[in-house]
């Protein structure tokens, strides 16, 4: 049972304790007290009875939240570190009052080890350091499972890379940063205890003098008047005295409570004395009784409640008894409105269980999609694992949004979500972790192209070696991803190698393309002279002309591939040239394609000439097809005469298709011919 237990059951009983030490201490010390004063004696102790069933309702209420708090500190304290042992104890303050358990609202996994810093730093600025111990171990323990999971990935590359344990070191900035902010907070949460501890030491120290001050007014030598006012100045500076240990509260206050009654005794030989004090309790008690009628009209139940709590405190340890005749009337009203409370509060707090319990439902629900997620789509991509965490980080957020659920489930679900999630981000990680071991794998593929490149740069065999460079310029690319940190300086390494050989191979070219360059001066001769081309008006003598024009343009040879252009120049000036002809059209376009096959076979290029083979061969089929769809069409058309216009039409697209598709033969024949 904790400190709070034994103080609350303690309370339960102390008023029936100080009654009974009362009835003693009037048979034993004072004697000669009247009759009605020992009657008067007795009947106080009747409310106070009365006064300590309504207050067990009030305190049994927040037994279990005290439970909930030992369960959680044994939880955290199982998972202390060794570096911890220095820590000063944690000290319960008499002033200390329970909060209720708060529901987990942050998932500490979801967070990087920047973020989880940044968090940490929040909650030592903002927070005071008693009251977060729980969220900082938390944090503590996310941080150290993520640097443990790093480390033991630098460990494996360093093995990997055939370094021996024994020379293994790694620390990081953050782990650094974490590691000093951990420290402050140590220092601060102890700095606070120990200060704390010195405080209720002294205000212990205070009450015990007080006590014994007031046991010394039943013996002083002084004047009633004198001795009253000095109890009444001895009362205020106990309620100033201030916290002191808790467990020490209920030793002290029964002492006190103890020597407080027996002064009463004492006070109850002066009637004057006691009348007064008697109506001084009553227009308090009065207004405690007004303060919790209007309790009743306070829209938040939880804070009428509190206020109700502190209100019992000050009718049992700061007030005394009120005249016999007023005694059961004041405790009768105070009883009814605490009541009114109680009532209202156990009907929201019903009303709030049913929420919570489908708040329950709906989590355990999305908990169960977080899981299905892992179990039903487990992606075995990068792009994959990108959208199931967006996915699944969306169910989180709404985890978080749906609200509190019962306190007896809180733990449960947390837990549920916490395991859950958990999983995922393991099975994620362990995702990663086999890409980075594929991206060292891939590391030494393209070491070994690096390795080649370079073996290959200096040499002279360009029809050997150009096809090998191209072949692992393409590896390269179907490879893959390398670590980060190594990509750009392999990549640099791999350009420079291929790089030099290719530069190599150009500047050979150059010396090719000077032949080139002057072919395309003699060729801009030539189609400059075109334009001041005559035709005599002869059809044979002037087809002659242009065929030995197009003859002297394919003996000057191929240009530069950036001045390719020009041959659709010379194309456009012998469409000019043969439209001044009478000569077929047939004729005309098998002329000007021997010339496009001349331009396409100088640039010795088989891939331009398999493409060129490759499209006639297509358009032969598709004009094939045209001819036969148009045929197929004429059978709709048997019982219509030739001269229908639309038959005409037919028949005239037949022909054109098949005098397209000579063509296209002839074309196919000149190629391979080539």
């Amino acid at each position: 049972m904790s400190d709070k237990d034994l103080k609350k059951d303690s309370e339960v009983e102390e008023t029936k304790a100080s009654e009974n030490t009362k009835e003693t201490t009037t048979e034993t010390s004072n004697k000669d007290l009247v009759k009605e004063n020992e009657q008067i004696a007795t009947e106080e102790a009747k409310p106070s009875e009365k006064e300590e069933v309504e207050e067990e309702e009030i305190v049994s209420e927040e037994k279990a939240t005290e439970n909930k708090k030992e369960a959680v500190s044994k939880e955290n304290s199982d998972t202390k570190d060794d570096d911890d042992d220095d820590d000063e104890e944690e000290i319960s303050s008499s002033d200390d009052t329970d909060e209720e358990e708060k529901e987990e609202t942050i998932d500490y996994s979801s967070l990087s080890k920047k973020e989880l810093i940044n968090t940490f730093k929040t909650l030592l600025s903002s927070k005071p350091v008693k009251s977060i111990k729980n969220e900082v171990e938390e944090i503590k323990a996310e941080f150290n499972s993520k640097f443990t999971e790093a480390l033991e990935e630098k460990k494996e590359e360093f093995l990997a890379e055939g370094g021996n344990i024994i020379d293994f070191h790694f620390s990081t900035p953050l782990k650094k940063e974490f590691n000093s902010l951990y420290f402050d907070y140590k220092e601060k949460r102890n700095n606070y205890y120990k200060n704390l501890k010195k405080d209720l030491q002294a205000n212990l120290s205070k009450r015990q003098e007080l006590i014994e001050e007031l046991k010394g007014l039943l013996t002083a030598e002084e004047n009633i008047n004198t001795t009253y006012n000095h109890f009444k100045e001895i009362q205020s500076k106990w309620h100033e005295a201030g916290a002191i240990p808790r467990d020490k509260y209920n030793t002290v206050w029964n002492t006190y409570h103890h020597h407080v009654e027996n002064f009463y005794d004492f006070l109850h030989l002066n009637r004057e004395f006691r009348d007064l004090d008697f109506k001084h309790n009553l227009e308090q008690k009065l207004k405690l009784i007004n303060r919790a009628e209007e309790l009743s009209f306070e829209e938040n139940i939880d804070k009428a409640f509190r206020e109700l709590q502190m209100l019992h405190k000050v009718w049992k340890e700061e007030l005394g008894p009120v005249a016999k005749e007023y005694r059961e009337e004041v405790w009768e009203k105070f009883s009814a409105a605490t009541k009114v409370i109680h009532d209202k509060r156990h009907a929201h707090q019903a009303e709030l269980e049913k929420k919570f319990e489908e708040n329950f439902d709906k989590k355990v629900e999305i908990v169960n999609k977080i899981a299905a997620v892992l179990e039903n789509e487990k992606p075995n991509s990068h792009k994959g694992w990108q959208a199931s965490m967006k996915k699944v980080q969306e169910l989180r957020d709404k985890f978080f949004e749906i609200g509190k659920v019962p306190r007896t489930k809180n733990k449960e679900i947390w837990r549920f979500f916490k395991e859950t999630t958990s999983a995922y981000n393991k099975e994620k990680n362990k995702f990663y972790k086999d890409q980075k071991k594929a991206q060292f794998a891939n590391l030494e593929k393209k070491k070994e192209l690096i390795k080649i490149a370079q073996e290959n740069k200096e040499s002279d065999d360009f029809e050997v070696v150009t096809p090998l460079m191209k072949k692992i310029q393409a590896d390269w690319k179907k490879i893959g991803h390398v670590p980060r940190r190594d990509s750009d300086k392999i990549w640099k390494e791999f350009k420079a190698a291929c790089n030099f050989y290719f530069d190599r191979v150009h500047a050979q070219k150059n010396e090719a393309n000077k032949e080139e360059v002057a072919n395309f001066e003699e060729k801009t001769k030539l189609l400059e002279s075109l334009d001041s081309l005559e035709l005599s008006g002869d059809h044979k003598a002037d087809l002659a002309t242009i065929k030995n024009q197009i003859k002297n343009w394919k003996e000057v040879g191929r240009v530069p591939y950036n001045k390719k252009n020009i041959e659709q120049k010379f194309n456009k000036k012998l469409d000019s040239l043969f439209g001044k002809l009478d000569i077929a059209k047939r004729e005309v376009e098998l002329i000007k394609y021997d010339n496009k096959l001349n331009s396409i076979a100088s640039q010795e290029d088989e891939r331009k000439l398999r493409n060129e083979h490759f499209f006639i061969r297509k358009k032969i089929d598709e004009t094939k097809a045209e001819i036969n769809q148009l045929e197929n069409n004429l059978g709709f058309f048997q019982h219509v005469d030739d001269d229908n216009p639309l038959v005409k039409e037919v028949h005239n697209n037949i022909q054109k298709h098949k005098d397209q598709l000579d063509v296209w033969k002839a074309k196919l024949k000149k190629i391979k011919a080539l």
